[in-house]
């Protein structure tokens, strides 16, 4: 039996409309990284509206989503979990190296 492939594809929120592409692209089994920017600056309900929608959307199907920086939201279909920092507990430290000078030759 052939398996369809899989893509990761970065798609644009521009307006309430694209929430219904965006449903079927994770339905197909597609992860999405969605640029929601372009809907945010013409209307932050709007905005709102559509991310709880994909929201609920995904969770009932098994997807996840999360959002990734200030202006995309990564959506993931059925058995594709994203990894998520642990918020509880102090986060471990790199500890700090203190830098050793570095002299040239010839510059003593």
């Amino acid at each position: 039996m052939a398996h369809s492939p899989l893509y990761v594809k970065a798609l644009p929120l521009q307006e309430l409309d694209d929430v219904e592409v965006i449903k079927t692209e994770i339905r197909i089994g597609n992860i999405l990284i969605v640029r929601i920017t372009p809907l945010a600056r013409k209307s932050v309900d709007e905005t709102k509206l559509a991310i709880t929608e994909l929201t609920d959307h995904v969770k009932s199907i098994g997807g996840d989503i999360a959002r990734l920086g200030e202006e995309r939201i990564v959506i993931t279909p059925p058995g594709v979990k994203i990894w998520r920092r642990e918020t509880a507990g102090p986060e471990t430290a790199i500890p700090a190296v203190p830098l050793q000078k570095e002299t040239l030759p010839g510059s003593n």
